[in-house]
């Protein structure tokens, strides 16, 4: 959820970016276009005033102001005469004279602008821009085919004005060099942007002599080093504040989500079993509300789990005490009769009364076991493995049943356990193991590191084993197998082990045993190596299954 939040403020704030910088980066960029056409378009203009004005001041002016223009501008220009064959001294001959925006300057005075690319520009922008006679000029600024009439210059000041004012966007010396004609014709071309990406025209009157035409020839590299500045720094500016938006985001993500983690932690823990487990009423007013009804719910359910089992230890506690005289007044009753019927029933009662002793026995164990949780402590597997065998050999010699020990967890491996669990867990599948086991068979016992974070203990009888459904339901409650614990059994042996090792964090199972009988294998937690406290181990109460 989290990373879904992000993503979606992540989107949002590019999106509103991308609104944002992309159209002014386009009008940036038409405005640089624009800006540059404009600029050279008026350049043009002024050296074909110069070029028409056909003296030799006027031509001296332009070889000078052609010259400036190609030291201090990255442009070049180029002439052409009339006729489109000859140069026009002191300039030099254009190197391709008979092109198409020669010809639409010389023959129709057409001035035209080619970018060279429909998307955004090629290498150079060229304009070509047609040279009227002196005093033969009429404006065709807008494509006038009507041929309005052109007005001469009042005088070499208004001339010198008009060329200065045209040359104005160019360098100092190339306005010097407009300025010194002092007999230029005043007269414009406008061009506009054709369609077809790269022609600009302007149209003379029918009695306009051209004596010919100015391109002007403008490298734009630097225009396209400007335009990645635009685009790069605005692209650059965007990833900084996404980067900025997804941390921000994260933040905003975590600080609204956090209430409902809490909530799912809260459940989770529950559902282990925890039901302790409470969230902090945090948040919005509906996570607030929610968690208040979760808290409330649990703590209810804690309250009836709680009342059952203390009634089942309180009920267990209080049988233990008359059953315990039951079977004292049993074995005083056998002592004092000599009949044999009689002694027979007595001795079938007393089994049933020793049945039912542990069977309130395991009932007050499990109940204790499910009330509290005791923390985990490190315990030497081997060490405890090897003293529990001890306890119970005895039992197995009775039978000839042999105990065997193998599996290669040595004194240093240790396992987490509660105080007394695994203690118990072992003295209940070691009495089903030996219950079920034939006489002169072997109980093999393997205690083995299963990985770096698990120990593994396993009991391996020989008795008839179990089918899969019967393994299925091995865990219940009051479930007894035949072929596990017989009829003597209460029915709570397994389910007493799974519950303290499923406390302490590891796992149980069962499945057939290599050659018959059956294996209960219990997953244990491991202790790292920084962990060198050995806890003591005390009494556990037992009981069988």
């Amino acid at each position: 959820m989290i990373r879904r939040l992000i993503v979606s403020y992540v989107a949002l704030v590019g999106v509103a970016l991308a609104a944002f910088t992309v159209p002014v980066a386009f009008t940036l960029t038409s405005q640089l276009r624009g800006d540059t056409e404009e600029s050279v378009l008026r350049e043009a203009t002024t050296m074909a005033l110069l070029l028409g004005d056909g003296d030799a001041p006027a031509r001296e002016a332009l070889a000078r102001m052609a010259g400036a223009y190609a030291d201090e501008t990255p442009g070049t220009v180029e002439v052409a005469a009339a006729d489109g064959r000859s140069a026009m001294p002191p300039l030099p001959l254009t190197a391709r004279p008979h092109d198409a925006a020669f010809g639409d300057a010389l023959e129709r005075g057409r001035t035209t602008v080619d970018w060279g690319s429909r998307f955004v520009w090629g290498p150079e922008l060229v304009i070509t821009v047609p040279a009227y006679a002196r005093g033969e000029v009429t404006g065709g600024a807008e494509g006038d085919d009507d041929g309005g009439a052109a007005e001469s210059g009042d005088g070499d000041g208004d001339r010198e004005g008009e060329t200065g004012a045209a040359a104005g966007g160019t360098t100092g010396g190339t306005g010097e060099a407009a300025g010194e004609t002092g007999e230029a014709v005043g007269g414009t071309v406008e061009a506009d942007d054709a369609d077809d990406g790269g022609q600009a025209v302007g149209s003379a009157g029918p009695a306009d002599r051209i004596v010919g035409a100015v391109r002007v020839r403008y490298a734009t590299a630097d225009l396209t080093d400007r335009l990645w500045r635009i685009w790069g720094f605005r692209a650059i500016l965007a990833v900084g504040v996404l980067a900025v938006a997804a941390g921000l985001g994260a933040i905003v993500a975590r600080l609204l989500t956090k209430p409902l983690r809490q909530l799912n932690d809260m459940a989770s823990r529950f559902g282990d079993g925890d039901l302790t487990a409470r969230s902090p009423v945090t948040g919005p007013q509906e996570t607030r509300t929610l968690a208040r009804t979760l808290n409330q719910g649990a703590e209810r359910l804690d309250t009836l789990v709680a009342s059952q089992r203390i009634f089942v230890a309180d009920a267990s506690h209080q049988l233990r005490t008359p059953l315990t005289a039951l079977r004292l007044s049993l074995d005083n009753i056998a002592d004092g009769v000599d009949d044999e019927f009689v002694r027979e029933d007595v001795e079938q009662a007393t089994a049933e009364v020793v049945r039912m002793s542990r069977l309130v026995s395991g009932l007050l164990v499990l109940a204790r076991a499910e009330a509290k949780v005791s923390a985990p402590e490190p315990l030497a597997l081997r060490e405890l493995v090897e003293e529990r065998l001890k306890v119970w050999r005895p039992a197995a010699d009775e039978r000839g049943v042999t105990i065997v020990l193998t599996g290669d967890a040595d004194d240093r491996a240790r396992v987490l356990a509660g105080a007394g669990n695994l203690d118990q867990v072992l003295d209940n599948v070691l009495s089903n193991a030996l219950e079920v086991s034939p006489d002169r068979g072997t109980i093999t016992v393997r205690a083995e590191t299963g990985g770096p974070e698990e120990a593994v203990l396993e009991v391996l009888d020989q008795g008839p084993g179990m089918s899969a459904a019967e393994q299925a339901r091995a865990f219940d409650r009051f479930w007894r197998g035949q072929g596990l614990t017989g009829r003597s059994g209460s029915g709570l042996g397994l389910a007493i082990v799974k519950q303290l090792v499923t406390d302490d964090g590891g796992t149980v199972t069962l499945r057939d045993a290599p050659g018959g009988g059956l294996c209960v294998r219990i997953g244990l937690r491991t202790v790292g190596d920084g962990a060198r406290w050995i806890s003591p181990r005390p009494g556990a109460p037992r009981s069988g299954g």
